[in-house]
């Protein structure tokens, strides 16, 4: 089994490649044409919000203890599997 410290690095790491994506996004929208901004804006909005739900789920886990961190880690995976789902999905959207 991953120790707390192993799986907060690894979620760290996905959060950093997330991040990398974001700012490449970032570049691109700059460059866009007028008329695709808005449409590239609200999805990369949408990255932005799943990047800091999963924020927020490294926090949880770095903070929790004990039988906390038990069954936070139990429910952890899924809620990483939806969150990468969804951040996908709007990444495509740049495709």
């Amino acid at each position: 089994m991953t120790t707390r410290s192993e799986y907060v690095e690894k979620a760290k790491a996905r959060l950093d490649r997330w991040d990398a994506k974001i700012q490449e996004m970032e570049a691109r929208i700059a460059e866009a044409e007028a008329d695709s901004k808005a449409a590239y804006k609200a999805q990369l909005d949408d990255m932005k919000s799943k990047r800091d739900e999963a924020q927020h789920l490294v926090e949880q886990l770095q903070t929790s203890s004990g039988e906390a961190w038990d069954d936070l880690s139990a429910s952890a995976e899924a809620s990483w599997k939806e969150l990468k789902q969804g951040f996908e999905k709007a990444m495509q959207r740049f495709a």
